[in-house]
């Protein structure tokens, strides 16, 4: 497949992919990202049909569409790869990634870019290595945190939050800028808890998280909304860039340099985008 590259998504939607009713409304929906499940989402005995429903899977329009496959110890694996390389997704989704070599087998097999979720103690402790994996047909196209099960793995008690994952999420964001590739927060668990999920999609996105994983449509316009910028950040970039002449200088009574110029054009082009 050749090498596209793709605005980094702020809305990626899990669904199941063996629940068509979900997969026809994701048609519908405002998300910048589609992933459609074969791992966790998806029964032992639903995997077979889920495989071939995602391999037949389109219709996404402008959308970004990945397929999230089985992890690598499982009898799945090899399969779901080749389903995806005959597949209309941009994207490959690989689980529990903790090593490179992972990372170069998923490439070669699915003939995709690689979305590597980072899930485990191992995977957070190797994170940098992960995110420049390179090799023959490998193109690394960023991190998603799996905090539920990095959460499992850090043994953290049911009471535990954010707060206790914190210097594993700035691994990911870190790794990830340092490599230039996505970083994608992870899931926010309470359905209905709208204020919940805005205040945790807004620390994603002042942690340095491009955007977020959701499990529900009603969670999109939240996140979005928190990871779009404001109007008035909006206006200041533009009054920043508007004010530059070059050089250090003041602005709005703080000291600005060329690198504050390139942020607020960034944050423009991707809005516009």
């Amino acid at each position: 497949m050749s090498t596209v590259h793709y605005i980094a998504p702020r809305t990626a939607l899990f669904l199941p992919a063996s629940n068509p009713r979900a997969i026809e409304k994701a048609r519908t929906l405002a998300v910048d990202m589609v992933i459609l499940d074969l791992e966790d989402a998806v029964k032992a005995e639903d995997k077979e049909a889920a495989r071939e429903a995602a391999r037949t899977a389109e219709g996404f329009g402008d959308r970004l569409f990945g397929i999230r496959v089985n992890a690598e110890d499982s009898e799945h694996w090899k399969k779901d790869l080749k389903a995806v390389k005959k597949s209309a997704a941009t994207h490959v989704i690989v689980p529990k990634v903790e090593k490179p070599e992972t990372i170069i087998y998923a490439a070669a097999y699915a003939d995709r870019p690689v979305l590597a979720m980072i899930e485990t103690a191992a995977g957070a402790m190797n994170v940098g290595p992960i995110a420049s994996t390179t090799g023959w047909g490998v193109e690394m196209a960023g991190l998603i945190a799996g905090t539920n099960d990095l959460a499992a793995s850090l043994k953290l008690p049911p009471a535990a939050g954010r707060a206790q994952m914190q210097l594993a999420l700035q691994l990911i964001v870190l790794a990830a800028r340092g490599r230039e590739i996505w970083a994608i927060d992870g899931v926010f668990n309470k359905l209905e808890d709208p204020e919940g999920l805005a205040a945790e999609a807004g620390e994603g996105r002042l942690l340095g998280f491009d955007g977020k994983s959701l499990i529900h449509p009603n969670q999109v316009d939240i996140v979005r909304a928190a990871f779009d910028p404001t109007q008035a950040e909006l206006e200041e970039a533009r009054a920043l860039i508007a004010a530059a002449s070059g050089g250090v200088e003041r602005f709005d009574n703080k000291m600005i340099e060329d690198l504050h110029v390139e942020q607020a054009k960034m944050l423009l082009r991707r809005m516009e985008a």
